[in-house]
């Protein structure tokens, strides 16, 4: 009498047409969850008929390749979802999306390349996240951005040859990590998982396993092991030049900045340029070696060795010049504001207007790592002065220049 009761009360529990899949086994487990025993069944789909109540659903050991956004739509309010040791290869964009209360998810030992990483910013509750075993090659930054409740994540065993730092950031409830035996290029893009892993809390599972497999000169080293040496994050330095030959040779003001970096790989050199009237961004020299302009922002000469000229200088050009040093380890910038203006005496009136500024005893601007990247002031002006025309050798008529250089203190140091 009595196993006829609990069979009847599993199924008032279950509900009228809310019977297990044929393929399925459905039982209550002591807490009352419900769980779905579908593994080891030769399943190539996840099957219909799941009862809207299975908290936990076991799909592991099947056939099945591919999951569509449909294919949990009856079980929403599952909470462990087990699919490790099938044959998936395909898992359409929403497949996860819907399934708000999960905690623990098994992909593991699949054949999935691509992922709907989109689909994990729903599952702010999930805790664990098996992942090892397939065939990813990259995951985006963000990809695990919502996680908050994530204590173990397995990514070991797959394609990976780099990872972008901060991948792991916004995590503060991971305790375990698994990432070795993947194909990494110990190039200085990943020189930020070594800091990161010397100051972790998270254990990094069998971190000799992680292994560079390229630049030839560390394969077979720990990606721990990278030489600090190897990767330099950038230094930049930024000078004003004035030539007045070259100026008169212009027939007019030719401003000069020049650019220089340091570090680890060798960083690359881009602008950044903003006037009231436009905003331009060049990365990499325009001027080729002929002397030739090679892209359409002719108004900006940018050289290989860092030199930007601007010829004919005039009030339109003013504005803030800005020099980026980027390498994969990472980016430093130095930024110069630019005036023009014409007195008989520049200094006397820029002294006037701001009883704050001071002469400048050197020409140029630096930030590097040794800097303090809190400072934010400083505004530096040239100004030009043209007060009246004189003779040239050639007996001609042009323009006189005079350079004035000022540092405006505004209580703060940007770049020096």
């Amino acid at each position: 009498m009595r196993p006829l009761l609990c069979c009847l009360g599993l199924a008032m529990l279950l509900g009228p047409g809310l019977a297990c899949p044929s393929a399925c086994s459905c039982s209550i487990k002591k807490n009352g969850r419900l769980l779905a025993e579908c593994a080891y069944k030769d399943l190539q789909e996840v099957p219909e008929g799941l009862s809207s109540n299975v908290t936990i659903l076991t799909l592991s050991a099947n056939r099945i390749s591919w999951l569509g956004p449909d294919s949990f739509t009856e079980v929403r309010e599952v909470q462990s979802l087990w699919l490790g040791y099938n044959q998936i290869g395909v898992v359409a964009p929403g497949a996860f999306a819907l399934l708000v209360h999960l905690k623990n998810l098994d992909l593991s030992h699949n054949k999935i390349a691509d992922f709907p990483w989109q689909d994990l910013h729903n599952l702010s509750g999930l805790q664990i996240l098996k992942m090892n075993n397939n065939q990813l090659a990259g995951l985006p930054r963000d990809a695990f951005r919502s996680l908050k409740d994530l204590r173990s994540l397995w990514l070991n065993d797959n394609k990976l040859t780099t990872l972008a730092e901060g991948t792991f950031d916004n995590l503060p409830s991971l305790s375990q990590l698994q990432i070795f035996n993947n194909p990494f290029n110990c190039s200085c893009k990943v020189f930020w998982l070594k800091k990161w892993t010397e100051n972790t809390s998270v254990s990094v599972t069998k971190g000799g396993s992680t292994l560079c497999v390229a630049p030839g000169r560390l394969k077979g080293r720990a990606v721990t092991d990278i030489p600090d040496h190897h990767c330099v994050a950038p230094s930049v330095q930024l000078t004003y030049l004035s030539n007045l030959d070259n100026s008169v040779m212009y027939d007019g003001l030719m401003l000069t900045l020049h650019c220089s970096v340091a570090g680890s790989p060798p960083p690359e050199i881009r602008w950044k340029i903003q006037t009231s009237s436009r905003r331009v961004e060049i990365s990499g020299p325009n001027m080729a070696l002929d002397g030739n302009i090679k892209q359409s922002q002719e108004r900006f000469l940018v050289f290989k060795n860092g030199t930007m000229a601007i010829p004919k200088f005039s009030k339109e050009d003013e504005g803030i010049y800005t020099c980026l040093a980027v390498n994969d380890v990472g980016m430093r910038d130095v930024s110069v504001n630019v005036a023009l203006a014409g007195s008989e005496n520049p200094a006397e009136d820029l002294l006037r207007d701001d009883p704050q500024a001071s002469h400048l005893g050197g020409q140029s601007c630096y930030k590097g790592d040794e800097m303090d990247p809190s400072g934010a002031g400083e505004k530096l002006v040239i100004v030009y002065h043209m007060p009246r025309e004189s003779k040239s050798r050639a007996g001609g008529l042009l323009p006189q220049v005079h350079l004035g250089t000022l540092l405006l203190a505004l209580g703060t140091v940007l770049c020096c």
